[in-house]
Protein backbone atom coordinates (compact mmCIF):
# COMPACT_ATOMS: atom_id res chain seq x y z
CA UNK A 1 0.00 0.00 0.00
CA UNK A 2 1.24 3.68 -0.69
CA UNK A 3 1.95 6.31 1.47
CA UNK A 4 -0.86 8.35 0.25
CA UNK A 5 -3.64 5.27 0.62
CA UNK A 6 -2.10 4.54 3.84
CA UNK A 7 -2.66 8.10 5.18
CA UNK A 8 -6.01 8.63 3.42
CA UNK A 9 -7.20 5.63 5.18
CA UNK A 10 -5.99 6.34 8.83
CA UNK A 11 -7.51 9.96 8.51
CA UNK A 12 -10.38 8.88 7.08
CA UNK A 13 -10.82 6.51 10.31
CA UNK A 14 -10.06 9.58 12.53
CA UNK A 15 -12.37 12.10 11.11
CA UNK A 16 -15.51 9.47 10.75
CA UNK A 17 -15.32 9.01 14.82
CA UNK A 18 -15.52 12.22 14.90
CA UNK A 19 -18.20 13.47 12.67
CA UNK A 20 -20.41 10.21 13.55
CA UNK A 21 -20.44 11.51 17.07
CA UNK A 22 -22.66 14.32 15.91
CA UNK A 23 -23.70 13.89 12.86
CA UNK A 24 -23.85 10.61 11.68
CA UNK A 25 -24.77 8.80 8.43
CA UNK A 26 -26.25 6.05 6.59
CA UNK A 27 -24.79 5.19 2.93
CA UNK A 28 -27.76 4.26 0.70
CA UNK A 29 -26.91 2.64 -2.73
CA UNK A 30 -22.99 1.53 -2.35
CA UNK A 31 -23.39 -1.24 -4.11
CA UNK A 32 -23.90 0.72 -7.01
CA UNK A 33 -19.61 2.20 -6.63
CA UNK A 34 -18.24 0.00 -8.64
CA UNK A 35 -14.73 -1.60 -8.64
CA UNK A 36 -11.92 0.17 -10.66
CA UNK A 37 -11.67 3.36 -11.59
CA UNK A 38 -14.66 5.52 -11.50
CA UNK A 39 -15.74 9.25 -10.74
CA UNK A 40 -17.63 9.80 -8.01
CA UNK A 41 -19.92 13.14 -8.48
CA UNK A 42 -22.02 15.10 -5.31
CA UNK A 43 -23.80 17.99 -4.78
CA UNK A 44 -21.60 20.67 -2.42
CA UNK A 45 -23.37 22.86 0.11
CA UNK A 46 -21.08 22.27 3.21
CA UNK A 47 -17.37 22.44 3.42
CA UNK A 48 -17.98 18.83 5.52
CA UNK A 49 -19.51 17.29 2.02
CA UNK A 50 -16.24 16.15 0.87
CA UNK A 51 -16.27 13.81 4.56
CA UNK A 52 -19.29 12.62 3.57
CA UNK A 53 -18.25 11.01 -0.01
CA UNK A 54 -15.25 9.88 1.32
CA UNK A 55 -17.06 7.76 3.92
CA UNK A 56 -19.56 6.88 1.08
CA UNK A 57 -17.19 5.07 -0.78
CA UNK A 58 -15.90 1.54 0.54
CA UNK A 59 -12.32 2.35 2.93
CA UNK A 60 -10.45 -0.55 0.47
CA UNK A 61 -10.91 2.27 -2.67
CA UNK A 62 -8.24 5.04 -2.77
CA UNK A 63 -10.85 8.38 -3.38
CA UNK A 64 -8.61 11.39 -4.21
CA UNK A 65 -10.38 14.60 -4.61
CA UNK A 66 -10.36 17.66 -6.89
CA UNK A 67 -10.07 20.77 -4.69
CA UNK A 68 -10.11 24.39 -4.81
CA UNK A 69 -6.70 26.00 -5.63
CA UNK A 70 -7.16 28.12 -2.38
CA UNK A 71 -7.26 25.62 0.12
CA UNK A 72 -3.55 24.42 -0.75
CA UNK A 73 -1.94 27.83 0.18
CA UNK A 74 -3.16 27.32 3.89
CA UNK A 75 -0.26 25.37 5.28
CA UNK A 76 -0.03 22.85 6.18
CA UNK A 77 -3.32 21.98 4.99
CA UNK A 78 -1.72 21.90 1.80
CA UNK A 79 0.74 19.33 2.85
CA UNK A 80 -2.33 17.41 4.67
CA UNK A 81 -4.75 17.42 1.48
CA UNK A 82 -1.51 16.32 -1.15
CA UNK A 83 -0.40 13.78 0.81
CA UNK A 84 -3.64 11.68 0.87
CA UNK A 85 -3.96 12.26 -3.03
CA UNK A 86 -6.12 15.39 -2.96
CA UNK A 87 -5.14 17.73 -5.63
CA UNK A 88 -5.97 21.45 -6.53
CA UNK A 89 -8.21 22.94 -9.50
CA UNK A 90 -7.96 26.18 -10.68
CA UNK A 91 -11.69 27.97 -10.65
CA UNK A 92 -11.23 30.24 -12.69
CA UNK A 93 -10.03 28.39 -15.31
CA UNK A 94 -12.41 26.51 -17.78
CA UNK A 95 -9.73 24.46 -18.39
CA UNK A 96 -7.52 23.60 -15.76
CA UNK A 97 -4.84 21.21 -17.67
CA UNK A 98 -2.90 20.45 -14.59
CA UNK A 99 -6.12 18.89 -13.06
CA UNK A 100 -6.68 17.52 -15.57
CA UNK A 101 -3.69 15.11 -15.72
CA UNK A 102 -3.96 14.79 -12.07
CA UNK A 103 -7.29 13.35 -12.58
CA UNK A 104 -6.62 11.06 -15.50
CA UNK A 105 -3.34 9.91 -13.39
CA UNK A 106 -5.96 9.26 -10.61
CA UNK A 107 -8.23 6.53 -12.97
CA UNK A 108 -5.17 5.12 -14.85
CA UNK A 109 -3.98 4.01 -11.76
CA UNK A 110 -7.46 2.05 -10.58
CA UNK A 111 -8.36 4.98 -8.08
CA UNK A 112 -11.81 6.88 -7.48
CA UNK A 113 -11.85 10.65 -8.55
CA UNK A 114 -14.15 12.98 -6.41
CA UNK A 115 -15.41 15.91 -8.04
CA UNK A 116 -18.73 18.48 -7.21
CA UNK A 117 -19.73 19.48 -10.51
CA UNK A 118 -21.49 22.35 -8.96
CA UNK A 119 -17.76 24.06 -8.73
CA UNK A 120 -18.57 25.79 -5.38
CA UNK A 121 -20.77 25.04 -2.10
CA UNK A 122 -25.06 26.17 -2.73
CA UNK A 123 -27.47 26.27 -0.66
CA UNK A 124 -29.91 24.53 -2.74
CA UNK A 125 -30.66 22.25 -5.99
CA UNK A 126 -30.23 24.01 -9.18
CA UNK A 127 -28.53 27.50 -8.18
CA UNK A 128 -25.95 26.97 -10.39
CA UNK A 129 -25.17 25.36 -13.55
CA UNK A 130 -22.75 22.41 -13.14
CA UNK A 131 -19.54 22.12 -14.99
CA UNK A 132 -18.82 19.71 -17.29
CA UNK A 133 -15.36 19.11 -16.24
CA UNK A 134 -16.28 15.57 -15.13
CA UNK A 135 -18.11 14.76 -18.28
CA UNK A 136 -14.90 15.70 -20.21
CA UNK A 137 -12.60 13.40 -17.82
CA UNK A 138 -14.82 10.21 -18.02
CA UNK A 139 -15.07 10.84 -22.03
CA UNK A 140 -11.26 10.63 -22.09
CA UNK A 141 -10.63 7.59 -19.73
CA UNK A 142 -13.96 5.76 -20.05
CA UNK A 143 -14.53 5.76 -16.60
CA UNK A 144 -17.97 6.00 -15.05
CA UNK A 145 -19.73 8.84 -13.63
CA UNK A 146 -21.13 7.69 -10.25
CA UNK A 147 -24.08 9.72 -8.68
CA UNK A 148 -24.02 10.77 -5.38
CA UNK A 149 -26.29 12.92 -3.19
CA UNK A 150 -25.42 14.31 0.01
CA UNK A 151 -27.78 16.01 2.03
CA UNK A 152 -27.62 19.77 2.12
CA UNK A 153 -29.32 20.53 5.75
CA UNK A 154 -27.48 17.80 7.87
CA UNK A 155 -28.82 16.81 10.79
CA UNK A 156 -27.45 17.22 14.33
CA UNK A 157 -27.85 13.30 16.60
CA UNK A 158 -29.86 12.15 13.65
CA UNK A 159 -28.64 9.55 10.61
CA UNK A 160 -28.53 11.61 7.52
CA UNK A 161 -28.68 9.19 4.34
CA UNK A 162 -25.90 9.42 1.39
CA UNK A 163 -27.19 8.13 -1.59
CA UNK A 164 -25.33 6.38 -4.12
CA UNK A 165 -26.99 6.04 -7.75
CA UNK A 166 -26.44 4.16 -10.39
CA UNK A 167 -23.17 4.84 -12.80
CA UNK A 168 -23.59 6.25 -15.91
CA UNK A 169 -21.07 6.20 -18.65
CA UNK A 170 -20.22 8.69 -22.03
CA UNK A 171 -19.36 7.57 -25.48
CA UNK A 172 -15.90 7.85 -25.75
CA UNK A 173 -15.83 6.72 -29.58
CA UNK A 174 -17.28 10.29 -30.71
CA UNK A 175 -15.97 14.00 -29.92
CA UNK A 176 -18.51 15.58 -28.37
CA UNK A 177 -19.10 19.67 -28.50
CA UNK A 178 -18.96 21.69 -25.19
CA UNK A 179 -23.14 21.95 -25.79
CA UNK A 180 -23.35 18.47 -25.50
CA UNK A 181 -20.87 17.93 -22.83
CA UNK A 182 -23.13 20.53 -20.77
CA UNK A 183 -26.42 18.29 -21.84
CA UNK A 184 -24.41 15.54 -20.14
CA UNK A 185 -23.11 17.56 -16.94
CA UNK A 186 -27.42 19.00 -16.19
CA UNK A 187 -28.18 15.20 -16.95
CA UNK A 188 -25.75 14.20 -14.16
CA UNK A 189 -26.40 16.59 -12.00
CA UNK A 190 -30.16 16.07 -12.39
CA UNK A 191 -29.83 12.49 -11.53
CA UNK A 192 -27.87 14.04 -8.51
CA UNK A 193 -30.45 15.91 -7.80
CA UNK A 194 -32.88 13.19 -8.00
CA UNK A 195 -31.54 11.08 -5.57
CA UNK A 196 -32.20 13.61 -2.98
CA UNK A 197 -36.14 13.43 -3.53
CA UNK A 198 -35.98 9.40 -2.25
CA UNK A 199 -34.74 10.92 1.60
CA UNK A 200 -37.50 10.30 3.55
Amino acid sequence: MDGKKLLYRILRRIVMIAVCIVKPFKIIGRENIPEGPAIICANHSSFSDPFYMAFAVPPKYHLCLMAKRELFDIKPLGWLLRGIGTFPVDRKSAGDMEAIKNSLSVLKAGKKLGIFPEGTRTSEDGAVSPKAGAVRIAQKTGAPLVPMYIPRKKKFFRLNPIIVGEPMTVDGAKRLGHEEMERIADELMDKITKLGHNIC
